[in-house]
Order: C-alpha cells, then sequence, then structure tokens
C-alpha cells in the first residue's frame, strides 16, 4: 500500500474524530443550557421569602432532580390571606420535564389568585381543579392547601390526592394525619374536597412533604412517613427550629434510591394568645 494513502487515511480519521468531539461537545453544552434553564424555571416559581408573623414558624426545603432533564412539578408555598391567616400549598404535577414545571407555575399561581376569592381549603381546592380541567391539558397536580391561624394555632387543610402530613406536638405525641382528601386536581370537574380541622398546640408542627422525600424504590411510603414522623416529633420535643427540621427532612430523601424532585415545608406553632 502506497504510504501517502496511510497517510491520506489517517488523517481523514482524524478529522472525522475531531468533528465528532466537536458535536459531542455542542450537544453537551445544549443538554447543560436546556438543564439550567428548567432547573431555573422550575425554582423561579417557588417564593423567594416565606411570611413571618408572631408565634407563626416557618422552613421550607427544595431539591430538584438532577437527572438530564428529569425536572418535574414540586412546589411549596406560603402566602398572608386578606383576613390575616396564612396560606400553605405544597403538591407535585404529575411528569417530569419542562411542561410540567411550567403546569406547576400555573397550580400555584391559580391557588394564589383564587385564594383571594375563597379561603377555604376545600372549596379552593374545588375551584382551582375546575380552572385546571378547563386548560385541557393531560397534566394533573396532586397537592395539600391549609388555612392556618398564627395567633389560635387553629389550621383547616384539604388534601387532592396528595401525601398526607405529619403532625407532632411538645409533650411528645407525633403521628400521620388522617383526613379524607380527595382525587389529584385537573382530572374531573366538580370534584368535592373535604376539610378537615387541627389545632397546633405550642411547640407543635406540621410537616408536608411531596414523594420524592419519601417514596422510591429503596423505600416505601410507610417507612418514608415513619422516618419524618420520628424527626418531628424528636423536634418537638426538642424544641428544634423549624429550619432544623426541614434540614433534617429534606435528608430522609437521600434514602428512597432515585433522583426525584422533593420539597418539605414545616409549620411551626408557638402557643395561641392567653384567653384566645
Amino acid at each position: 500500500m502506497p504510504r501517502n494513502r496511510t497517510v491520506d487515511e489517517a488523517d481523514e480519521l482524524l478529522a472525522r474524530l475531531g468533528s465528532l468531539t466537536v458535536r459531542a461537545r455542542e450537544l453537551a453544552e445544549l443538554q447543560r443550557s436546556r438543564v439550567e434553564l428548567a432547573v431555573a424555571l422550575q425554582r423561579g416559581m417557588l417564593p423567594a421569602d416565606l411570611p413571618t408573623a408572631e408565634r407563626l414558624r416557618l422552613a421550607a426545603r427544595y431539591v430538584p432532580a438532577y437527572d438530564g432533564l428529569d425536572v418535574g412539578g414540586d412546589w411549596y408555598d406560603a402566602f398572608f390571606l386578606p383576613d390575616g391567616r396564612v396560606g400553605l400549598s405544597i403538591g407535585d404535577v404529575q411528569g417530569h420535564n419542562i411542561e410540567a414545571a411550567a403546569f406547576m407555575g400555573q397550580v400555584r399561581v391559580g391557588l394564589r389568585a383564587l385564594a383571594s376569592v375563597t379561603s377555604e381549603p376545600g372549596e379552593l381546592l374545588a375551584r382551582t381543579n375546575d380552572l385546571l380541567v378547563s386548560l385541557d391539558t393531560e397534566l394533573f397536580a396532586t397537592c395539600t392547601f391549609m388555612r392556618f391561624d398564627p395567633v389560635s394555632g387553629e389550621v383547616e387543610s384539604a388534601r387532592a390526592g396528595h401525601i398526607p402530613c405529619v403532625w407532632a406536638t411538645g409533650d411528645g405525641r407525633s403521628g400521620i394525619t388522617e383526613d379524607e382528601g380527595g382525587p389529584p386536581l385537573g382530572i374531573q370537574e366538580g370534584t368535592v374536597y373535604p376539610t378537615a380541622h387541627y389545632r397546633l398546640t405550642t411547640g407543635g408542627v406540621l410537616v408536608l412533604v411531596t414523594d420524592g422525600v419519601v417514596e422510591g424504590p429503596s423505600l416505601n411510603i410507610d417507612e418514608g412517613l415513619g422516618h419524618v414522623v420520628r424527626l418531628a416529633g424528636i423536634a418537638a420535643v426538642a424544641g428544634m427550629g423549624a429550619d432544623a427540621l426541614a434540614a433534617a427532612v429534606i435528608k430522609v430523601s437521600s434514602l428512597v434510591g432515585h433522583e426525584d424532585d422533593a420539597a418539605v415545608l414545616v409549620v411551626g406553632h408557638d402557643g395561641a394568645e392567653e384567653g384566645a
């Protein structure tokens, strides 16, 4: 074989390898940009700050999935209602992509907007559900919405297909709420969502989570919630701050065995005013 032919073939091979390398770098950069955009979109839809009020202690944690574009629609939110009480929500949109993250934003904004009309949790979820059904999308969302009175410690709560919340009291009791709940938002128009009533006593906490915190291939939901119950019970008895408890609970997500979004919202109460 002539020497110049061998050299030409080698040069051609090197050129092809160089072209493939450039293309691979371009694709990697595009993927990185898409992931950053998706995560920024999701983070940008979460509240920048949580409300502050006497006797109210709030803290939240959120960890996104970083497996390619495996970005979902987990969210948490907290805001003052027109009557001075606090609206609290946490939820999870079905799916893991940019569309799910965008739909999450619609749900969160819808809840806030409709809460100015009615903040009764069951009615609010019903109206939000009808709104989402009217959008004619295949996506749906699970959600818990609570209306909390920082003065009295009274809590009203409604669930739309979402994981029940965990509670603990300063005297050492803890467990999982057993409210009835209803189906996820965005599936069927005219759905009714029952409202449950609780009261947070001095030192009491409520812990709201998405399924990425407590459920996965390596941990079933009962085991996951059991971890959260134990953490909440210890925190309430020890007087641990809401922020420290939220940080401890989000670590449970490392036990579930997959890269899923995870969100935690902790609600604590320092007790009602004398005579309340």
